[in-house]
């Protein structure tokens, strides 16, 4: 685990044991990856994409290149943007071309990292490349869960951006 990257604050999932869980530590193996997907998840389930999107892309940078946890964000990045894309400016282009990005880096993330159902949104936005309106209304599993944010996600995101 690298220091930068723990938080002692951080709960354990809402029920299994995702990739990133340690299960014998009860811990997370990088405690704010898991924070910010929780924030941008639930802000993805808002239609707060652009927050959902800077919530992925700060944390992002906490990684090198070639790791699963910079492929996930990155990924989850272009998710983000991709459903900002159709949502604010009617763009399915912009949507499709965001989404093949993020199925390139989402390829080899296991499927429930760091409790996002991985599978599920590869499934969706591979189909949202053909039917954009596959996106509409959708929302991203988190712990078997479709969270949606409240205060607290978008006063994370104000502090990102402090």
């Amino acid at each position: 685990m690298d220091d930068h990257t723990s938080d002692p604050t951080v709960p354990p999932p809402d029920r299994g044991s995702p990739t990133g869980w340690n299960r014998d530590d009860g811990r997370w193996e990088h405690a704010t990856l898991r924070r910010a997907t929780v924030h941008g998840v639930r802000l993805f389930n808002t239609d707060a994409y652009h927050e959902s999107h800077d919530c992925f892309e700060l944390e992002w940078y906490n990684y090198g290149r070639g790791t699963t946890e910079s492929a996930f964000l990155h990924g989850m990045v272009q998710v983000a943007a991709g459903a900002y894309k159709r949502a604010d400016f009617d763009d399915d282009d912009g949507m499709r071309s965001l989404f093949r990005t993020a199925l390139q880096y989402l390829r080899e993330t296991p499927r429930d990292y760091y409790g996002v159902d991985v599978l599920a949104v590869r499934t969706t936005i591979t189909n949202a490349l053909e039917e954009p309106y596959r996106i509409d209304d959708w929302a991203i599993p988190l712990d078997g869960n479709r969270p949606t944010a409240d205060a607290s996600d978008f006063a994370y995101v104000e502090s990102l951006e402090e």
